[in-house]
């Protein structure tokens, strides 16, 4: 059977009562599930508190080393850490990993034509057959998105991770889990059902898509491009219900 991706943002990953429904539901999914996780609200934390101010560009983190550091402790550590414990506790056979372990994931310096982006990274590539080999043995990867190079880590986004592993494992759905139900259009806003690439670049064009919802979308459009049967952008009462917004060509 085919796998289901699901990628959650770090935005609830301190609540207790969102993560217990969250592994409930998981556990309930009739398909091998890998789990790619954020955690951009406990960093940008820990960075105030260590007197580093947070720096984005196109709504990706600027990482200089100091920044590094933190996202390794609270990404690979802190809330990877808290979420194989509460997988664990509901059922399932959770593994934490990284993208640096086993090499799972290799990184470079992501380029930009403004700013250095330091130790933020891009994909070179992914070793699917680390994730396939525990999902043949039963295992729930739970992936904190930290990938290697070659002289050092790399931060990178996890809504790009989580799109390259399931390109490399042929999932046939990933669903990127956020705070809001899907893309919303329109006054009152609502959640748009479909989208296709066409429309998705003219919302971004015209601002409705804007900051942090931008690499989602594109890494949804991604993810079909490669090969993965359906993208959805959801929050986790759309992941029960089978809700958000689907992207197709």
């Amino acid at each position: 059977m085919q796998p289901i991706l699901i990628k959650v943002s770090g935005h609830e990953l301190d609540d207790a009562a969102y993560l217990a429904e969250f592994a409930r539901i998981i556990k309930a999914l009739d398909a091998p599930v890998i789990i790619v996780h954020g955690g951009g609200a406990e960093i940008t934390g820990l960075q105030k508190q260590f007197g580093i101010e947070p720096r984005y560009a196109d709504g990706l983190r600027i990482t200089d080393a100091d920044s590094l550091r933190v996202v390794e402790m609270i990404l690979c550590g802190t809330v990877n850490k808290r979420l194989v414990r509460v997988l664990t506790n509901a059922g399932l056979d959770a593994l934490g990993l990284s993208g640096v372990d086993r090499g799972l994931v290799r990184a470079e310096k992501m380029p930009h034509p403004s700013q250095d982006m330091g130790f933020t990274g891009q994909i070179v590539r992914v070793r699917g057959e680390v994730i396939t080999d525990l999902l043949a043995q039963g295992v729930t990867p739970v992936v904190a998105p930290v990938c290697g190079g070659e002289a050092n880590n790399f931060n990178v986004n996890a809504d790009h991770v989580a799109g390259a592993i399931a390109k490399a494992v042929g999932a046939a759905r990933v669903v990127f889990l956020t705070n809001v139900e899907g893309v919303l259009v329109g006054s009152p806003a609502a959640v748009v059902p479909t989208l296709t690439p066409a429309q998705t670049q003219a919302l971004i064009d015209d601002g409705t898509i804007f900051g942090g919802m931008i690499p989602k979308v594109q890494t949804a459009l991604g993810a079909l491009a490669g090969g993965v049967q359906q993208a959805v952008i959801t929050n986790l009462k759309g992941l029960q219900a089978g809700g958000g917004t689907v992207f197709a060509g």
